[in-house]
C-alpha cells in the first residue's frame, strides 16, 4: 500500500509539473484607455481565450498605454517584452510600407472598400510580419477620419499655417501639401496638446474625439471627409506563439478572427454614434465645401502615386487586386 501511495504520489506530482509547464502568461499592451472600443474588444478577446484554454494559456491586458505606450508597443512585442500587444499600423511605415495603405487619403471612403483593401493588403502584410519574428491575429479599423479644428475652415487659405497633429507619415504628408504645421503627437497627448495650443487641427476618427472630450480643449468643428480607415492590428511574438500547442494556437486563432468581425461592427456602429455625440457636445457637425473636398482628393492623388513609388511592385500588386 505505501509502494502504491507513493507511485500515485509521484504520478500527481509529474502531472502537475506538466501542467505548469505548459500554462502560459502572456501581457497584452494596449495603447488605448479601457473605454475604448478597440480596447474593450481586445479585453474580450483575451478573456475568452482564458477561459476556453483550459489552463494553457492566460492572456491579460493593459489598457492606456500602462505596459507600453503606443510608439513602444511594436518594438516590445518583436523583442519578447511583451507576448501580445496592439498597434496603429499605419505608424508602422518605416517598417514596411505596406502597413501604411490603409492611410492613403480617399483611397477607401466606405467600409466595404475598407474591407476590400483589407483583405487585398492582408496577406502581404502577414508574410512581413513573420520575417519580422511576428505573428498577425487580426486587425479592427477606425471610424472614417475627419478633420477637427478650432475655427471654422471654409477656404484652401484657412489651412496655411494651421497647427496640426500628426500621427504618421501619412498626416505629416498631408500638412505639407496643405500648408498645416505638423506636430508628431501621439493619441495619448492629445487633450494637453489643445488645450496647451501645441495645436490646433487634427485628422482623427469621431470615436478619438468624443474619448478626450475634445470640445473641451476649444475644438469645435468636425468636417466629415472620410478621409480613410485606419486598422489597430494584433501582434504576437513568434517564440511566445510556438511555445503554444497546435490546439490552443488554433483557438487563439478562432478567437481573434471572432474579435475582427465584432471590431469591424463596432467601428460602424461607432461612426455613427460618435459623430451625434459630438454634435450633443455642441461641436459643429458637418461636411467640407466642394472646393476643399476637391483640394483634399487631389492631396490623396499625389500621395497614392508617392506611396506605391516607395512601395515598390508589392504596393502596386496590393492596388492592383484592390481595383480589380
Amino acid at each position: 500500500m505505501k509502494l502504491i501511495k507513493y507511485l500515485f504520489t509521484v504520478l500527481a506530482s509529474l502531472i502537475l509539473s506538466i501542467n505548469i509547464a505548459i500554462a502560459e502568461k502572456w501581457d497584452m499592451a494596449l495603447a488605448y484607455g479601457a473605454g475604448n472600443f478597440h480596447s474593450a474588444n481586445a479585453t474580450e478577446f483575451a478573456n475568452n481565450v482564458s477561459k476556453k484554454s483550459g489552463g494553457k494559456l492566460t492572456i491579460v491586458t493593459h489598457p492606456g498605454g500602462s505596459l507600453f505606450k503606443g510608439g513602444e508597443i511594436f518594438r516590445a512585442v518583436r523583442t519578447g517584452q511583451a507576448q501580445i500587444g496592439e498597434r496603429f499600423m499605419s505608424a508602422l511605415g518605416k517598417e514596411d510600407p505596406l502597413l501604411e495603405v490603409d492611410s492613403q487619403p480617399f483611397l477607401a471612403t466606405s467600409y466595404s472598400d475598407a474591407m476590400k483593401l483589407y483583405k487585398a493588403s492582408k496577406p502581404e502584410i502577414v508574410k512581413s510580419l513573420d520575417s519580422k519574428g511576428l505573428i498577425f491575429l487580426y486587425a479592427v479599423p477606425w471610424p472614417a477620419q475627419g478633420l477637427y479644428s478650432k475655427k471654422e475652415i471654409n477656404s484652401v487659405s484657412d489651412l496655411k499655417g494651421l497647427k496640426f497633429r500628426a500621427y504618421n507619415s501619412a498626416t505629416i504628408r498631408i500638412a505639407e501639401l496643405t500648408g498645416m504645421a505638423p506636430t508628431k503627437i501621439e493619441a495619448a497627448e492629445i487633450s494637453q496638446a489643445f488645450s496647451t495650443g501645441a495645436v490646433e487641427s487634427m485628422i482623427t476618427s469621431p470615436t478619438t474625439g468624443k474619448n478626450k472630450k475634445i470640445w473641451e480643449n476649444g475644438v469645435k468643428y468636425f468636417y466629415d471627409i472620410a478621409a480613410w480607415f485606419p486598422k489597430n492590428m494584433v501582434i504576437v511574438n513568434k517564440k511566445s506563439w510556438n511555445s503554444l500547442d497546435k490546439e490552443t494556437q488554433e483557438l487563439v486563432m478562432k478567437e481573434a478572427a471572432l474579435a475582427e468581425r465584432k471590431g469591424w461592427q463596432l467601428s460602424k456602429q461607432g461612426n455613427v454614434a460618435d459623430k451625434k455625440a459630438l454634435a450633443a457636445a455642441g461641436m459643429v457637425v458637418g461636411k467640407v465645401n466642394s472646393t476643399l473636398r476637391s483640394h483634399f482628393e487631389k492631396v490623396g492623388a499625389t500621395m497614392a502615386k508617392e506611396w506605391t513609388s516607395k512601395a515598390g511592385s508589392r504596393g502596386a500588386s496590393v492596388l492592383s487586386a484592390f481595383k480589380y
